[in-house]
């Protein structure tokens, strides 16, 4: 595909310059992507502030506030300018600032790393769908562990024409990292994009600071040999680790400094770290090595090329309320309360499987440690979805079943609920032997 757009060719000639193994990641599609500079955007931004502004694409009252009807206004107390007008593609200027502030605090290797400034996305599926945009093209290879959240295969193969090319998640209780070593060494394609997902979703899994380092060291070594690696982080459930020696803070603080020919890319947001699952507000976030402030502008004008050609933008009220609670006096002290919420569930789980020693006849834990969900696999050859269906039909309760594989949310059940869930499940299994 020939670049016949010059603001697409800027972005990427800046790239070229300063990292060239970052514009040699891109698809077709984001080498072609750009935000828009002139035109109406540009024209719109010229008049704001005057007098007598007719570019804007919304409705105002008399007296120059946004339009807006009193059944809605009422119900939220913010002004009116942070809830009805459109946000920037780009997202909010001052959550991005503040989003960026978050993830050095969360993430303390980045101490002294530069790091792009965030761009919003209408949650991680969104930003999931940007990644797709900006790094796919039909018939990309994207290496991911095989057991893993069903929408990637919606979003990359049925969205982008991509092509999900699994290893083996675990051996012997522990993160097969051979497996992956092998995979990245067998694929013959000097352009690689991986994606992980930690905590995991469905397994409820973080790597061991152990694990971690050798995931980034076979990362390291690939780029060391001169492909050009595009890691994709699905940090949805990150902040959400329940045990001791496992990392805390995501693979994207070792990995946005750990070669010129690795680009990170970090997809989080205020879904599952702020419980706001419904406001849609997510952030995609670009680190590497060799990058400075000219590059990353040029990676979040992509992005927030891609996000004004599909959704145009993020909702505001929803970026508005989130930053508003960030501020709140007890907003940290609120967090850890349901935090603790989450994690006495957990131990819940852990006791309960513990302590009932008659269930390994039927079913055994794959390995959990943090997020909002754990699995089980079946054993004895029991069809994971018959079970499912005894569930629902003679015990109402509701799992989901993935191929052998049951996925017990218990991030969405009462700590009550969690025994006789499991008790629930071993009758289920009994039954459909």
């Amino acid at each position: 595909m020939t670049i016949t757009n010059h603001e697409a060719a800027e972005l990427n000639s800046a790239l070229e310059k300063k990292c060239p193994a970052v514009l040699a990641m891109l698809s077709e599609r984001g080498k072609n992507i750009y935000f828009p500079k002139k035109g109406i955007l540009s024209q719109s931004a010229d008049a704001k502030g005057k007098k007598i502004n007719a570019t804007l694409g919304t409705a105002v009252e008399d007296d120059g506030t946004p339009m807006r009807l009193g059944p809605v206004s009422e119900l939220v107390s913010l002004p009116p300018e942070q809830v009805f007008p459109y946000a920037p593609s780009f997202g909010h200027p001052p959550l991005r600032t503040k989003w960026r502030e978050l993830i050095y605090s969360k993430n303390p290797g980045l101490n002294g790393i530069e790091i792009s400034q965030p761009v919003v996305t209408c949650a991680l599926t969104h930003g999931l769908s940007v990644c797709g945009y900006l790094f796919a093209d039909p018939g990309t290879e994207i290496i991911l562990p095989d057991i893993f959240w069903d929408n990637y295969s919606l979003i990359f193969e049925n969205g982008y024409g991509a092509a999900l090319k699994t290893w083996n998640f675990f051996n012997n209780g522990a993160i097969d990292t051979e497996a992956l070593k092998k995979i990245i060494s067998a694929d013959k394609h000097k352009k690689k994009v991986v994606l992980l997902n930690f905590p995991n979703n469905p397994t409820g899994y973080t790597p061991t600071h152990d694990e971690a380092n050798t995931i980034c060291r076979i990362l390291a070594d690939s780029a060391e040999k001169g492909n050009a690696i595009t890691v994709i982080l699905d940090d949805a459930y990150i902040g959400l680790e329940y045990e001791p020696g496992i990392i805390t803070e995501s693979l994207f603080a070792r990995l946005s400094h750990a070669h010129e020919n690795i680009l990170a890319v970090k997809l989080d947001g205020i879904t599952k770290e702020d419980y706001a699952w419904g406001f849609r507000v997510g952030f995609i976030t670009f680190g590497n090595k060799a990058a400075d402030k000219t590059a990353y502008s040029a990676l979040e004008n992509k992005a927030g090329g891609a996000v004004r050609g599909t959704i145009s933008n993020a909702p505001l009220i929803s970026q508005s309320l989130i930053l508003k609670a960030f501020t709140h006096s007890e907003y940290s002290r609120i967090k850890k309360e349901k935090y603790a919420i989450l994690k006495k569930r957990y131990d819940t789980v852990r006791e309960t499987l513990a302590r009932e020693t008659a269930y390994k006849q039927y079913f055994t834990a794959l390995p959990f440690n943090s997020g909002y969900f754990m699995c089980v696999t079946l054993k004895n050859g029991i069809d994971g979805e018959k079970v499912r269906k005894i569930l629902l039909d003679e015990y109402d309760c509701g799992v989901i079943n993935m191929a052998g594989v049951i996925r017990v949310a218990y991030s969405a059940i009462g700590d009550k609920s969690i025994g006789p869930l499991f008790k629930n499940l071993y009758e289920a299994c009994k039954k459909a032997e």
